[in-house]
């Protein structure tokens, strides 16, 4: 299965991709035109590609009661595919080998250029069985990796588990997200050492994007972000990356404490990331992209005193948002 060509070379080269909020209506049920509506902001932003069907977009998607995953999925698609011939979409695939495989085929089938392989339903298996699963699905379709932190439904992987992983033929790239120096610094160093130059490699740790795109690790770089953080404010995300990516003599750190401080509010650290799905969702909703902050568990909201952080956020870095853009475009979206 060939990995060349355009969308994979503007992945090496290093791009915004924002995780995908779902778009819900009071009734909990899927608002298509606000869904198009971000597809479409994301696209406008200057974001070079869009994983849909990850964590951001709620994993209950997949529920049969719910029957949403394949909706979302061709919903985004076709918006997707207004934009440029090299805008990468990415589908998130989850569960274990079988069901795994199945979201495989699906995004495959849709046309999805690669996957978010999710290792969490695996918590139990052997590294020898995480990478046969793993060439399993990369049969099907080319797959990005994601090592996702243990605190919320990760696992620890090892340099051996990467070092491994990064012989995988169809590995396109890999999401670095365990929220941890030791742990990043083993992913990078494995894909070094596999003497793999067509890996590339992303950032999904929230609390230090800008230092990550900064950083020259083993004389490797991690170029963009794949990242439920820059599904808002997506605008100022890819001036970020922009200057991240002339790699400035003296750079600025005072934005990495600010974008790591907003992420804190976003997220919901201050309450082990409760309420990171809803505190995406109030931003749009400030903003008029969604209609509300509404979770497929009725259960799942705001943080205590999430709210307050994110007003504290907007009003002491109002440099961060886009709101004005959204202002002047969002209706054109939302038709």
């Amino acid at each position: 299965m060939a990995v060349d060509g355009e969308v994979f070379d503007a992945l090496r080269r290093g791009l915004v991709i924002p995780a995908c909020p779902l778009a819900l209506n009071a009734q909990r049920k899927l608002d298509e035109r606000r869904q198009r509506a971000l597809v479409r902001y994301y696209i406008a932003a200057g974001a070079g590609g869009l994983a849909v069907g990850v964590h951001t977009t709620q994993f209950a998607i997949r529920d049969a009661k719910v029957g949403l995953f394949e909706p979302v999925l061709r919903i985004a698609k076709e918006e997707m595919n207004r934009a440029g011939e090299d805008f990468v979409q990415v589908g998130g695939i989850c569960g274990r080998t079988q069901q795994a495989a199945k979201e495989a085929s699906l995004l495959r089938d849709l046309g999805y250029h690669a996957g978010l392989l999710s290792l969490g339903a695996m918590k139990d298996s052997s590294i020898e069985e995480l990478i046969g699963h793993a060439k399993e699905i990369s049969r099907v379709i080319p797959i990005v990796g994601f090592y996702l932190q243990p605190a919320v439904g990760g696992r620890v992987l090892p340099y051996s588990f990467w070092r491994k992983f990064a012989e995988i033929e169809n590995v396109v790239a890999i999401k670095i997200a365990p929220f941890n120096r030791y742990q990043t610094l083993d992913v990078v160093r494995a894909v070094v050492e596999s003497g793999r130059s067509d890996i590339a490699l992303y950032t999904g740790n929230d609390d230090n994007i800008i230092l990550d795109l900064l950083t020259p690790y083993f004389g490797k770089r991690i170029v963009g972000g794949l990242l439920g953080h820059w599904a808002v404010w997506t605008k100022r995300a890819v001036e970020q990356l922009e200057m991240c990516k002339k790699r400035p003599a003296q750079p600025d750190l005072r934005l990495a404490v600010e974008v790591t401080d907003s992420n804190a509010a976003f997220f919901d650290a201050a309450n082990g990331f409760a309420g990171c799905i809803a505190g995406l969702h109030e931003v749009l909703r400030r903003q008029g992209l969604l209609e509300g902050i509404w979770c497929l568990d009725p259960k799942e909201g705001l943080g205590p005193g999430q709210r307050e952080e994110i007003d504290r956020v907007y009003r002491v870095y109002p440099h961060l948002n886009d709101d004005e853009f959204v202002a002047q475009h969002r209706d054109e979206w939302l038709r």
